[in-house]
């Protein structure tokens, strides 16, 4: 947001309820809430030609909120390492992770949340267990405090909503030109499942590749994803 911001544009980032420094209710913790808390935002604001970025969780959000709400609002659209259009393994997507694997992220997020966001950042998140890999405990430090500032329950119900959500009708309804932004060597949402396929659900998607690139691609490959956004905002 600051190279975005520094280069002129209005940047504005909300938290997803429960997370962040959002309020933490019980309830309400799934995409098509998710969606409406963000187009309550978008309401209240009366914002247009808005363009909406999403990273991860928040790309599905971003999917949500366009096949619920539609485009009238927007300008344009970028998911970044997102979860669309399912990450789960089905027999209509046999690309996808198997329900085992979010079973054992539920499992660490009730048994001990703290250790599972330290296992997260040390290892697959940011490709810190890629050989040469050059993370910095910082970085590990801030994707630790900003899990363990969110609510346990909200954390525990997202897990559902990320992975079990399908966006496949979501995606076909975009109609704003739209990036698509992807590490080949993203081990929590396998860029074959999901930037490979919305890119071809998306009319007109601009997909690039980022050889290498982890899921946390926003804090490991900073300068070139703000460039690439930029590019995409100022086209």
């Amino acid at each position: 947001m600051l190279a975005l911001a520094s280069n002129g544009y209005r940047c504005i980032a909300h938290d997803r309820r429960g997370h962040g420094r959002s309020s933490q209710p019980w309830n309400g913790n799934d995409m098509n809430t998710y969606a409406d808390d963000l187009a309550t935002l978008m309401d209240t604001l009366d914002l247009t030609h808005a363009v909406l970025i999403g990273f991860s969780a928040g790309g599905g959000e971003v999917a949500r909120y366009i096949g619920r709400h539609g485009t009238k609002r927007l300008a344009k659209a970028a998911l970044v390492s997102a979860v669309p259009p399912l990450m789960l393994k089905t027999a209509a997507n046999p690309g996808g992770l198997p329900i085992e694997v979010f079973n054992k992220i539920r499992l660490g997020c009730i048994t001990d949340r703290s250790q599972l966001y330290q296992d997260l950042a040390s290892g697959p998140f940011f490709g810190a267990n890629r050989a040469g890999a050059k993370v910095s405990q910082g970085m590990m430090d801030s994707f630790w405090l900003q899990g363990m500032q969110a609510g346990h329950k909200n954390t525990f119900d997202c897990i559902k909503a990320f992975s079990e959500t399908d966006f496949t009708e979501d995606l076909k309804k975009f109609d704003v030109p739209t990036l698509v932004l992807h590490g080949d060597d993203d081990q929590i949402v396998p860029i074959g499942a999901a930037a490979l396929r919305s890119s071809k659900l998306v009319k007109n998607a601009i997909l690039k590749i980022y050889a290498g690139a982890p899921h946390g691609l926003a804090e490991t490959h900073r300068n070139q994803i703000n460039a690439d956004l930029l590019a995409f905002l100022q086209t």
